[in-house]
C-alpha cells in the first residue's frame, strides 16, 4: 500500500485526460510505479522457498506417515537432538542456509540485469 500512494496522482489524472481505460492506466502507470517494491519483495521470498517451516510437518507428521512428511527441518531436528549426531544436523542447516543464500544472491542477479533494479 505504501508503494501505491508513493505514485503520483498527476500521472493518473493526465493519463484519464489523454483517454487512457483503467487498465491502460494500471499498466502503464501502477505496475511501473511499484516495480522496485515488486522486485525487492520477489528476490526475499526466493531465499525462502528452501526454509519449509518445523511446526506443521512435525505436529502433523504421525508414525504412519512419518516417513513421507519428513523436511529438512525435522531431520535436522532428529539428527541433532534425538540421535545426537550434531555435526550432521549442523551440516544440513549450513546447506539449507547455502542453498538460500545462492538463491537470493541468482535473483538479485538477474534483476539488476533485466530491470537494472536490486536489493544490493
Amino acid at each position: 500500500m505504501a508503494a501505491l500512494t508513493g505514485i503520483s496522482k498527476e500521472l493518473y489524472e493526465a493519463a484519464e485526460v489523454d483517454g487512457a481505460g483503467r487498465l491502460n492506466r494500471i499498466w502503464h502507470i501502477t505496475i511501473p510505479g511499484i516495480k522496485p517494491t515488486i522486485i525487492v519483495l520477489l528476490i526475499l521470498k526466493l531465499g525462502e522457498m528452501v526454509q519449509i517451516g518445523f511446526d506443521r510437518p512435525f505436529v502433523i507428521g504421525n508414525v504412519q506417515v512419518r516417513e513421507f512428511s519428513e523436511v529438512l527441518s525435522t531431520f535436522v531436528y532428529k539428527m541433532g537432538l534425538q540421535s545426537g549426531q550434531y555435526s550432521v544436523a549442523t551440516a544440513v542447516g549450513f546447506f539449507q542456509a547455502v542453498v538460500g543464500l545462492v538463491f537470493i544472491l541468482a535473483s538479485n542477479y538477474i534483476s539488476k540485469k533485466t530491470t537494472e533494479q536490486g536489493i544490493i
